[in-house]
């Protein structure tokens, strides 16, 4: 059972919208739990995380990194809301018009942040996206437009990791 109190504590969460590949769900929960996110939020339209290829595939982190679904939520737009009132600023990855680089200095310092991966093929849904604080993209080479969505998480979690103070 979900219990908003638990986001009291933490910094860097991932929350994931309609993720349906088990492997990507799966190696999406290995990054968050190798590269520092405190918890995995998913949509009701993500996959099992104990599916068995998405537990292999995270190879048993998805039973080391706490995790649960959203109630009621089929897009994550309504949970950007609650994490809001946790103190928490959402960054949507997504190729927008508005979208920064992934390596800016605010994004990256900010103290408690909401990271949301979007779905195979579509990405975000335009309503999540417009309900976050800040659209985020990866600079790409070549031509390339974007990652997919378990290889932008390793690059994500790693670049917005939390900031350690000393």
């Amino acid at each position: 059972m979900f219990d908003p109190a638990m986001l009291a504590e933490m910094h860097r969460i991932a929350v994931l919208e309609n993720v349906m590949n088990p492997t990507n769900l799966g190696a999406i929960f290995r990054s968050a739990a190798a590269l520092g996110m405190d918890a995995v939020l998913l949509t009701s339209g993500c996959t099992d995380p104990l599916y068995r290829r998405a537990a292999r595939v995270s190879m048993g982190t998805v039973f080391q990194i706490p995790w649960c679904y959203l109630p009621d939520a089929p897009n994550a737009a309504d949970a950007i809301r609650m994490l809001r009132e946790y103190g928490f600023q959402s960054a949507a990855m997504a190729l927008c018009e508005d979208s920064v680089p992934i390596d800016d200095a605010d994004i990256k310092a900010a103290e408690k942040l909401a990271v949301i991966l979007g779905t195979e093929g579509e990405g975000l849904a335009p309503k999540t996206i417009a309900a976050c604080d800040l659209t985020v993209r990866i600079p790409m080479a070549h031509g390339v437009d974007s990652l997919n969505v378990a290889a932008a998480s390793a690059v994500a979690f790693w670049e917005l990791r939390a900031q350690k103070t000393n």
